[in-house]
């Protein structure tokens, strides 16, 4: 067995209690996993890894990554675990590998925003070829089941009135504009993965993704709040860039584990789930949230002044559909949520500090 970041094992214990009987279906087999190596992969490979030594599973799990040196320095105890196997290549060509995998989990895309308003070609393709041949590769593999990490992108922004969006909102993206690009990649992905379910029986399930926070999450990235806990722990002031008026919600990354194993394991075929937290704020409230987990709390700056008569956005989803068909749930509020992250990523910058200075 290999060690875990001890600041991770009430997490995966967490996940380990409520996900239950469903790791039975994992016992002895094979998983092959695109994106394996991001914030939601390295979740997945977290819990597995915890599940597969705790119950004896003896499962296996292949992770398809472009620079397994950068995983190793990120996440050695996750590289070097006996149960995970890594298979160089790019999604959108990789080589078959040999042998059958039940299951395939399918996460590889960029949701990065530069990517989207410099290379939109670039996303369109990845999303959408990668989506394919990893398909083609679980007809040719004889996988049965199939998790499509898609996004609450697919949506449209939410009609007047309507404060959460729901599966059947039939809304979707602007295709003449460059900046749908992600949004219609992902939504072209879940009709491949319908098609294959039709034509060729494999089980694919579809979880519509919305805002996290959690452990390896970058702070560099687009991700407000994410940035918001860089600012803090640079002793702040916290930068709201635009006027702090959109509306987010933010599920933990340990319950974000918990909903997608649920998904592939129980949840509907061709039949998407949205996954996120219900419970709605203001960016200005949430870097308010993220300033009062310091001590002292830092400024909070909110860059530009809310717009006379413009309504603010709103991406937050309805989770009804997984509440009531597979009983998921938020067990982790956001302030505790907020704090767990925060120091993860203290202590992981105390541990690479040191580490540099020995």
């Amino acid at each position: 067995m290999v060690a875990q970041q001890p600041q991770l094992v009430e997490d995966l214990d967490h996940i380990l209690r409520h996900t239950g009987s469903v790791w039975e279906g994992l016992r002895g087999q094979r998983i092959f996993l695109t994106g394996g190596t991001g914030f939601f992969g390295c979740w997945l490979l977290e819990s597995l890894v915890w599940a597969n030594d705790h119950l004896g599973l003896d499962a296996s799990v292949l992770v398809l990554t472009r620079n397994l040196e950068a995983f190793r320095a990120k996440a050695p105890h996750l590289a070097h675990h006996p149960s995970v196997r890594f298979h160089p290549g790019d999604v959108r060509s990789f080589a078959f590998p040999e042998g059958r995998f039940p299951f395939i989990i399918h996460g590889a895309a960029s949701s990065s925003t530069t990517v989207t308003e410099q290379t939109p070609l670039l996303m369109m393709e990845t999303i959408v070829e990668g989506t394919r041949h990893t398909l083609e590769f679980a007809q040719a593999c004889g996988a049965t089941h199939l998790l499509l990490i898609s996004s609450g992108a697919v949506y449209a922004p939410p009609i007047p009135g309507m404060t959460h969006l729901p599966e059947d909102y039939r809304g979707a993206p602007d295709p003449a504009d460059s900046r749908s690009a992600y949004a219609e990649g992902k939504r072209a992905a879940e009709l491949l993965c319908s098609l294959y379910a039709h034509t060729c029986g494999i089980q694919t399930k579809l979880a519509r993704c919305f805002s996290f926070l959690g452990p390896y999450q970058p702070l560099d990235a687009q991700f407000a709040i994410g940035n918001f806990i860089r600012d803090g722990l640079n002793g702040g002031p916290i930068h709201v860039r635009g006027d702090g008026t959109p509306y987010r919600s933010y599920l933990y990354a340990a319950d974000l584990a918990i909903w997608l194993w649920r998904i592939l394991f129980q949840g509907r075929s061709c039949h998407p789930y949205n996954v996120g937290s219900e419970q709605a704020l203001t960016i200005a409230e949430l870097a308010h949230v993220v300033a009062g987990m310091f001590e002292p709390p830092p400024a909070v700056r909110i860059a530009q002044a809310p717009k006379e008569g413009q309504p603010p956005e709103r991406y937050v989803p309805s989770t009804r559909r997984a509440q009531s068909e597979l009983q998921l749930q938020q067990t982790i509020d956001l302030g505790t949520a907020v704090r767990k992250s925060i120091v993860w990523h203290r202590d992981t910058l105390l541990t690479t500090l040191t580490r540099e200075a020995s």
